[in-house]
């Protein structure tokens, strides 16, 4: 392997950092650690020295790294990190950046870097007019027209914080995993809470791609990544693609647009 042809994909959300290494077309592998203000940049360090010595990779031969970041105090830790560990200075995913897709938001830098990069991902590889769904912190919904012009969305509290919301003003409500019920009707409160996050978050999730496939065109590609994809995209009667590594192949694309 040489160096030139590894890249380092980052995707620094509200609730996980993700980590991708690529050689060439191929996503070697990919490693998450729980998104901390205070993180410093010697835990970035010593956790990806770790992560590439496991996997029998020198550091060396890592030459690019290319950064999503939704969460600014991230940004520099992050970047304090690749130029100490590796000498490398990340790229980051910014107003500017050559997309290849047109973006009709206003103003278009308020889009969320992860946003941008998933339409990228979708549009190159699944073709468009698409949705994508992103089940993380936030269910986000990004609409990419037939013209292949990324249009906006919709941005939803996410599964995962919909629980903890219920869970801390309601007193007598308890924390549950998210999970696919047994059963529709709930026969104890867990699975109550249960029944009612799973099946009213997929008749959403269903209802808003109802109206956004009636409104783009029947041959809408729905794809879905992030967290809770392969939970709901599985029951889903709109999603027809689950890919947790979207974001990640978005970062690659860009690498390679603006090199």
């Amino acid at each position: 392997m040489t160096r030139s042809n590894c890249l380092l994909a980052v995707d620094a959300g509200n609730t996980n950092v993700v980590f991708g290494l690529f050689q060439g077309d191929d996503l070697l592998k990919t490693w998450r650690m729980a998104t901390l203000i205070a993180r410093t940049s010697d835990e970035y360090t010593a956790f990806l020295h770790g992560c590439m010595e496991r996997l029998g990779i020198d550091s060396n031969q890592i030459f690019n790294i290319m950064v999503a970041s939704v969460v600014p105090p991230l940004d520099l830790p992050l970047t304090q990190a690749f130029k100490e560990w590796i000498q490398v200075h990340p790229d980051f995913v910014r107003p500017g950046l050559k997309t290849g897709l047109p973006i009709h938001y206003d103003p278009p830098q308020d889009v969320g870097a992860d946003r941008i990069v998933n339409a990228v991902a979708a549009k190159e590889l699944y073709g468009s007019p698409a949705v994508v769904v992103d089940f993380g912190t936030a269910t986000t919904f990004d609409v990419i027209s037939s013209a292949g012009a990324y249009e906006g969305g919709m941005i939803c509290p996410g599964v995962q914080l919909s629980v903890e919301i219920l869970h801390s003003r309601a007193a007598r409500l308890p924390r549950v995993d998210i999970r696919k019920p047994e059963n529709l009707v709930g026969k104890s409160t867990q699975e109550s809470i249960r029944s009612g996050i799973f099946f009213g978050y997929l008749s959403m999730v269903d209802g808003i791609l109802k109206r956004l496939v009636a409104q783009l065109s029947s041959s809408t590609k729905i794809i879905a990544t992030g967290g809770y994809a392969s939970l709901i995209g599985s029951e889903s009667e709109y999603i027809q693609h689950v890919d947790p590594d979207l974001t990640l192949y978005g970062l690659k694309i860009l690498h390679e647009r603006n090199r």
